[in-house]
């Protein structure tokens, strides 16, 4: 069981001017004793338990369309019904997502310079097209530095390039990265431009027939094995009438070692020539070299559920405050011996439990908040944030009547922490919310910890900020609250970095799901203030999404 934590008379003085300010004086409001208690019912046992279900063997690591997506739908229509909410979609709990699985042979090999470089060891290449079969025969190599285009930072790799026909060969993240110069696009912080997302959308518009991403572990953040696991098996896409032919017909990634061997055959340096990538708008032809390969795929036409759950406010129950957090995860790999199932414990059972858990905070208020408080839980994260996308564009709920995203997505699992780390610090008005709830937890609010990752790209909420809706994305930083959670990390992180999108996240009980708990108490509270009919959070004037 966790310590309990009272209202301290500030926040208490702060939430009853919130919950009291209103001119409909019919508003039943909840007293700080009532909000005080429901904050408090937030626990790790039950954490825990819903950990347990959601990441068991029986739920098959919760790939979308699959047995494990039926059986959390149950589960979570079962609990919230339980806590007392109503479908958020219309009668239903459920928002249908049409997806198609597009799943590439492992027997190809990608032929250049007169080798054949191996599937899974040497590279992972695929395609985004719905299509059975997709080729690249002899398509010219280019490299593009970056693959970057962008006007605002006077940055075009592609300048002066015709890259029809031809594959291009990209490095991951972006130049800020690897210069480390705060003045060049936002330094060591990741944009948008560095995510392998953005990598093949551009070398899409820029009209090429292949597009492959260089990895290294540092810009990339992540070791090969999770491109392995990551981006074989079924790929999931939205159905589309054009069958995505807007793509480039190949993509995919090639290991660092492959790469310096490629440019080594094409007479370059693959050092000095990410070197020159990294000063200015780059592109070079990669000698004779060409690529081949053929890509044969399976494709399956199926619907996956978002889940949508609301509490109706009492007085503007048109306007809502929305949590989300992602489902599902890899399922299982019938191809593997021993263990298959990518349980997905951290990444994303925990979100998911957290969703029932505050949830149940709200449900526990003896008067329902003013404004609606609605829960989502979206489908294929995994496979590019598709199911946040796909409500962002068909959304349930008008963008101009969502007051704010609140996301959890892989909590934390290693024990409290002094500080919260907030990914995106600085976009929205929401750190403001966040900063006084964690006050009462005498927390401080620290930055992104890994801002070379590009964290704020990589969850459900960017879905959402995209489409104007101010969202959050924190979690407990890297400051350990005492000497027993810093033993504790200095084991388990290490285990916990090598189980991510691996066979091994699964539950533990050597987790300590405690500041776990106290961030979604903060969630909890910040959702309490925002419900308070006229608070509308804004975006700072810095940020991208203000647009």
């Amino acid at each position: 069981m966790i310590k309990k934590i009272g209202l301290s008379l500030l926040s208490a003085a702060v939430l009853v001017g919130c919950v009291t300010a209103t001119s409909d004086d019919s508003s039943q409001v909840n007293s700080p004793q009532d909000i005080s208690a429901s904050y408090d019912s937030i626990n790790t046992t039950q954490l825990i338990e819903h950990v347990k279900v959601l990441s068991s063997d029986q739920f098959g690591g919760r790939a979308p369309s699959s047995e494990g997506e039926k059986l959390t739908l149950k589960y979570l229509t079962e609990q919230f019904t339980a806590i007392g909410f109503q479908p958020g979609n219309g009668d239903s709990f459920l928002q249908e997502v049409p997806l198609v699985s597009i799943e590439a042979s492992s027997d190809m090999t990608l032929a250049i310079g007169g080798k054949n470089y191996q599937h899974g060891t040497d590279m992972v290449m695929g395609s985004a097209r719905i299509s059975e079969l997709e080729q690249l025969k002899n398509s010219e190599l280019v490299f593009v530095g970056y693959g970057v285009n962008a006007p605002e930072y006077n940055w075009n790799d592609y300048k002066g390039l015709d890259v029809k026909g031809k594959t291009v060969v990209i490095l991951v993240n972006d130049p800020g990265f690897a210069t480390q110069d705060p003045e060049l696009f936002t330094g060591n912080a990741m944009t948008y431009y560095g995510r392998w997302t953005y990598k093949y959308e551009e070398a899409s518009r820029q009209g090429a027939e292949g597009a492959i991403i260089i990895h290294e572990t540092a810009p990339a953040s992540y070791g090969w094995s999770v491109v392995k696991n990551s981006w074989t098996g079924p790929q999931f896409s939205f159905q589309r009438d054009d069958l995505n032919k807007d793509r480039v017909a190949v993509e995919g990634w090639i290991n660092s070692s492959v790469a310096s061997e490629l440019f080594a055959k094409a007479g370059l340096d693959f050092d000095k020539m990410k070197e020159r990538a990294a000063q200015g708008s780059f592109n070079i032809a990669m000698g004779d070299l060409d690529a081949s390969i053929t890509v044969k795929n399976t494709i399956k036409k199926s619907i996956s559920y978002n889940f949508i759950a609301t509490l109706p406010g009492q007085k503007k129950a048109d306007e809502h405050i929305l949590y989300s957090a992602h489902w599902d995860h890899l399922g299982t790999d019938l191809t593997k011996t021993g263990d298959q199932i990518y349980n997905g414990a951290r990444d994303n059972a925990t979100g998911t439990a957290a969703l029932i858990e505050v949830g149940e905070a709200f449900a526990k208020l003896p008067n329902r908040p003013e404004r609606s408080i609605t829960f989502l839980a979206v489908t294929a994260e995994e496979q590019g944030l598709l199911g946040s996308k796909f409500y962002a564009a068909n959304p349930v709920i008008p963008a101009a009547k969502t007051v704010a995203n609140i996301n959890m997505d892989a909590l934390n699992v290693n024990g409290k922490s002094k500080d919260v780390a907030v990914y995106g610090l600085g976009q929205s008005e929401l750190d403001n919310f966040l900063t006084k709830a964690a006050s009462k937890q005498n927390r401080d609010i620290s930055g992104d910890p890994r801002p070379a990752a590009g964290i704020y790209y990589r969850s459900d909420h960017f879905a959402f900020a995209n489409v104007g809706i101010p969202a959050l994305y924190a979690k407990g930083g890297a400051i350990p609250a005492d000497q027993a959670t810093a033993d504790l990390r200095a084991t388990l992180d290490p285990i916990l970095g090598k189980c991510y999108h691996g066979l091994c996240d699964e539950y533990s009980e050597e987790w300590d799901l405690t500041g776990a708990v106290e961030d979604m108490q903060l969630f909890f509270e910040i959702g309490v203030e925002l419900s308070v009919s006229g608070v509308w959070p804004q975006w700072s004037t810095t940020s991208e999404f203000k647009r």
